[in-house]
This record gives C-alpha cells, sequence and structure tokens, in this order.
C-alpha cells in the first residue's frame, strides 16, 4: 500500500489504485512538446496495470514494528531502502507475479513491468539494507528477469503482433522511462510530496532536444510540470482511497479491521501546467 499521514489518521491507497492513477496519467500523455505512447494500447496496459501482482498483498496489511501502516510513504521518494522491513522472498514473488499475470496476455506490457522490476531492484535498491544471505536472491531474481524480457521480445519479433520499430532497445528504453514517469508522479500523487521532484528520466522532445520534467507543489495533491507533458492544460483526476483514523495500530489484524470498515472515497489530483 501507499499511507500518507494526516494529523488524526492515515489515507491508505492500494497499489493497483496507485498503478490507475499512473495509467491515467499516461492516457493523457503527449502533446506538441512531447510524443503519445506508441504502441499505445500496449504501453498504456503495461502502465495501468504494472501493481497487479500488489492485489492480494494488499488485502493482508502488516504493520511497521511502530505500529504505522507498513506502506510507501514520503519518505520513501526517491529511495528504496525499506527492505529491513520487508521480506525479501515474499516481496520478489509479488514482483515476479505481477509480470507473469500479463506476460500470457501482453508480452509487451509485461517486458515494460520487467524492466520496471529490475530498475527499482538494482540501480535504485539500496543493498546495504539486504541481509548478505538474502542477496544471492536477488542477484537471481534480476538475472531471472532479464532472461524473461529476452524471451518475451524474441516471441513478439517472430509473432509479427507488434511492429518491429517498437520493439527496438530504443523503443522499450523510451516507453519504459514513460512507465517510470507515470509511476513516479503517481507515488508523489498518493503521499502528496511537499518537496521539488523530477520524474526520474529525461524525456526526449519532438524536436529531438532532452528535458528533465520538474515536479512543484502548488496545493493539496496539485502539482505543475514543468515542461508540461499533458495533452490539456490543467487534469483533474480521480484517486481512490480509503482513511483510516489512528495513528498506531496494536497488531496487523487490528490495522485490517479498521480498513474493513472504512468506505473507499475519491480524492482529487490536479496537474497544471
Amino acid at each position: 500500500m501507499l499511507r500518507l499521514e494526516t494529523e488524526d489518521g492515515w489515507w491508505l491507497v492500494t497499489h493497483p489504485d496507485h498503478a490507475h492513477l499512473a495509467g491515467e496519467f499516461a492516457s493523457h500523455w503527449g502533446n506538441a512538446l512531447f510524443s503519445t505512447p506508441e504502441p499505445r494500447e500496449q504501453v498504456l496496459r503495461g502502465i495501468y496495470r504494472h501493481d497487479d501482482g500488489w492485489r492480494e498483498r494488499d488485502r493482508t496489511p502488516a504493520v511497521t514494528k511502530q505500529g504505522k501502516p507498513a506502506a510507501f510513504s514520503t519518505e520513501l521518494v526517491g529511495t528504496y531502502s525499506a527492505f529491513e522491513e520487508i521480506d525479501l522472498a515474499a516481496y520478489l514473488e509479488v514482483r515476479r507475479e505481477a509480470v507473469q499475470l500479463i506476460a500470457m496476455e501482453d508480452p509487451y506490457a509485461a517486458i515494460l513491468i520487467s524492466m520496471h522490476t529490475h530498475n527499482l531492484l538494482s540501480e535504485r535498491a539500496d543493498r546495504s539494507t539486504i541481509r548478505a544471505d538474502e542477496l544471492p536472491w536477488l542477484d537471481a531474481f534480476l538475472v531471472e528477469q532479464m532472461t524473461l524480457q529476452r524471451a518475451l521480445r524474441e516471441r513478439l519479433l517472430n509473432g509479427g503482433t507488434v511492429a518491429k520499430d517498437h520493439l527496438t532497445a530504443e523503443a522499450l528504453h523510451r516507453n519504459f522511462q514513460l512507465l517510470q514517469a507515470c509511476d513516479n508522479l503517481s507515488l508523489l500523487s498518493c503521499v502528496d510530496f511537499g518537496r521539488d521532484a523530477t520524474l526520474l528520466h529525461p524525456f526526449e522532445l519532438r524536436d529531438g532536444k532532452t528535458r528533465e520534467v520538474k515536479v512543484q507543489r502548488v496545493g493539496e495533491r496539485a502539482f505543475r510540470l514543468t515542461p508540461y507533458p499533458l495533452a490539456t492544460e490543467e487534469i483533474s483526476f480521480k484517486l481512490r482511497a480509503r482513511f483510516v483514523a489512528g495513528k498506531e495500530f496494536a497488531s496487523a489484524a487490528a490495522l485490517k479491521a479498521a480498513m474493513d470498515l472504512a468506505r473507499y472515497e475519491e480524492l482529487e489530483v490536479r496537474i497544471t501546467a
């Protein structure tokens, strides 16, 4: 899950709902400066569903040692270093399932999700927070993901269902960067991130120049992007979330009981030029 602390409790967002918001961002991506994603259907599917593997895990929430909901929070934006709180074997299985769930349905989308997963656990993970005896599990998983990406790409090249120019390393990397950017913007929105940020990667514009997209908070779950990549200069999105009262919970069962009683609400997220 993802969590946002308030004076009297927490807004909690499931990973699939966070991914849905990322997909909504991607569906509006593209204007006179920024190209629209291609192949559109496959890229959007990968972004909308990149966290499907978390669906079951989010139904059984956990708490930290301090009694807080165990979830992605504003403190973890820009880092990936909370492995002391994570059962690594279970975590890798969730990540593996997120790719496998979609691989048979849409290999192209699965490649992008696998690239995203590999990047999180290689370039962005803090290996010092992982137990030494568990590092071989992580390294084997990373090799497995690279092998899967190659196999899925070969299947698509042989099958002819996706144009070959969408299967070049450059095209895949460009779409992977879009997934990362929309995922990051959704994370910033879910935790209402209060500091300036960027959407992780410099983007190639239609004129061939490369620019970072800067993110500035201008209000509650409201962000200004510069340069602006979306089709309309101001867009409001809906984020599905539940509010649970209380700052600390005695057990995971207590948190789950509070979540089960909480109703889903739609919070507004506003993106502007």
